[in-house]
Order: structure tokens, then sequence, then C-alpha cells
């Protein structure tokens, strides 16, 4: 199958070797031949690093998954004979809109559209579209070669079909796709991470915890915990079901909650100032990309311990 990328970016390489580990032909295209060439290099670089580290993804050498991708600045050519399109371009209605509608005239009747926006629905951009019904969100976590979440997001247009096959065709290539009904705000992981962000803001704002006090809490508590089993079955585990688990400590919960600051929470920039300055303390703003670099080792590393207990479970 060929997999055409809409843009050469970080979110856009990473959806290349994710498909290419899979044995899928990919081409990358961008406006740019130049940026084309270099995120090339890059897929090539991270691809044999990804090797020697032991967390390459699929069956096939760095070197031959290198050669399944391949870059273009011609849309059209990008677009011929492309099975599935994701679409990577920044956050912008305007811009997305500009590109779907470049894309409509080379659509055809078997292909899927996604868009790998992170809050925007495709109803905002894809309305003029003469094929519209193909298209659909499939928003990635960041770093999507790390952690495999990704939100297929139909819109009031999207036939069923595309959206059953897309979530086939992810799972097939290693990810982890949910689908929701319909179009939400934020759709379903940013719901989530907004609240949880909201109430950390809340938290450090009034004095209650330090900027570090608040992360360890996710480290050390919530997100041991999170990376196996979700917050419902935690409830099913943490009682004798759910049920019970409401009958216990439902009355509590509504109590905690009604002290809660309601949304939406504004994250200002004096707060912001000072959780950076403690954040720089252990973590100076010229050392971020070895930062990210070293969470993505985490996170590579527990994926394949994720991986490795899954195959053990089957």
């Amino acid at each position: 199958m060929k997999i055409a990328i809409i843009g050469s970016g970080l979110i856009g390489q990473s959806w290349a070797m994710i498909f290419a580990g899979a044995g899928h032909k990919v081409t990358l295209y961008d406006i740019v031949s130049e940026q084309v060439s270099k995120a090339l290099e890059t897929i090539a670089t991270n691809l044999k690093n990804y090797e020697s580290q032991g967390c390459l993804r699929g069956q096939l050498t760095a070197s031959r998954q290198v050669s399944l991708i391949t870059g273009s600045s011609d849309l059209q050519e990008c677009l011929n004979g492309a099975s599935y399109v994701q679409e990577c371009v920044p956050e912008s209605v305007d811009l997305k809109r500009q590109v779907f509608n470049q894309m409509d005239m080379y659509i055809t009747e078997d292909m899927i559209v996604a868009s790998s926006s992170s809050c925007l629905g495709v109803s905002q951009f894809v309305g003029e579209m003469k094929n519209k019904h193909r298209t659909l969100v499939a928003h990635p976590v960041n770093p999507p070669y790390f952690v495999p979440l990704v939100e297929i997001v139909p819109g009031p247009w999207t036939l069923p079909e595309v959206s059953q096959q897309t979530r086939t065709l992810l799972e097939s290539v290693g990810q982890a796709p949910v689908t929701l009904s319909k179009e939400c705000p934020g759709f379903a992981l940013n719901r989530i991470q907004y609240s949880i962000i909201n109430e950390c803001w809340c938290m450090y704002k009034d004095g209650l915890l330090s900027a570090a006090d608040i992360d360890k809490l996710m480290v050390n508590g919530l997100g041991p915990r999170y990376a196996f089993i979700g917050p419902l079955e935690t409830m099913h585990l943490n009682a004798d079901g759910i049920v019970d688990y409401c009958k216990r400590y439902a009355q509590g919960a509504y109590n905690v909650s009604s002290t809660l600051t309601p949304p939406p929470i504004m994250y200002d920039i004096p707060t912001a100032e000072n959780v950076q300055s403690e954040l720089s303390s252990a973590v100076p703003l010229e050392q971020l990309l070895e930062r990210r670099k070293w969470r993505d080792r985490h996170l590579a590393a527990l994926a394949s311990l994720k991986n490795q207990l899954k195959e053990k479970k089957d």
C-alpha cells in the first residue's frame, strides 16, 4: 500500500517512519523541496539510531525502511496511487482548508484522507470539498513513534467504512486507535489532559505544591498506574467492581469535586514564568532538546516493556 504524508515536519516524519516500519511505501510531501530533503535525512538518521538502540519498529532493517520512504514537492505526484493520506500541516484552519481543497481533485473513491489535527475537526475545513465524505481526523500523540494512541474523529459527512478502514490500518501498523462517535472540541485526550493541567495550575497558584512535586504526583503516582490500566478499570479494581466503587466513594469524590476551581482556566503568563523558573533549575531551556531525547528513550523502553508483557499474555 502506498501512503502519502502531507507535511514534512516532526509529526509527518514520525508517520512516515511508522508506516515504513510496517512495510508500506511512503511518499513525503512538502511545498519546499529543501525541507523534504532535510526531512528524509533526519528520518534516515533516526531510524538507524533506533536500530542501534534496539527500539526500531517492525521486522525490516533500518536501511530497508529508509528505502521505502521517498520525497516529493509535487502534490499530484505524492497523492497518485495512494490509498491513505495523512495530512500534517500546522494547526491552522485556513492552511488546512487550503491544503485539503488542493487535494480534493486528486482524491479517488478508495482513498482515505486523514488530518493529524490535535483540536480542529474536519468539519471546520473540508466543508467545500466534493470528497469530504472520505476525510476524518487521525490525531496522534507526540511522539507518535513511541506513544501509539491515535484518536479517530469522523466528521459529520465521514462514511462509517472510512473510520473503520482507518482504524484497521492503524492497528496493523502498531498504533492503538480509539474512535470517537462524533466531533468534540479538543477530542478526548486533550479534554482529559486539560482537566489535569487545570487542577495542577490551580494547585500551583494556590501555593499548595511546588512545580516539582506536582510533576512527581504524576510520575510516581497516577503515571505508573495509568501506564497499564485506565481510570475506569482502576475504579473497577479498587473495589468489588465499579458499581461497588461508586457506592463507596462517589459521594466523597463529589464533595472533593465541588471544591475544584471551575473551568475554563487561563494559563496566565506570570504563573507560567514562575513555573518555568522552577523547571529550568533542573532542565534549562538550552537543554530541552537533550531532555526530549531522554524522554523518547524512556518512552521507547516503556513501549518495549508493554509489548513484551503483551506477547507473554498472548
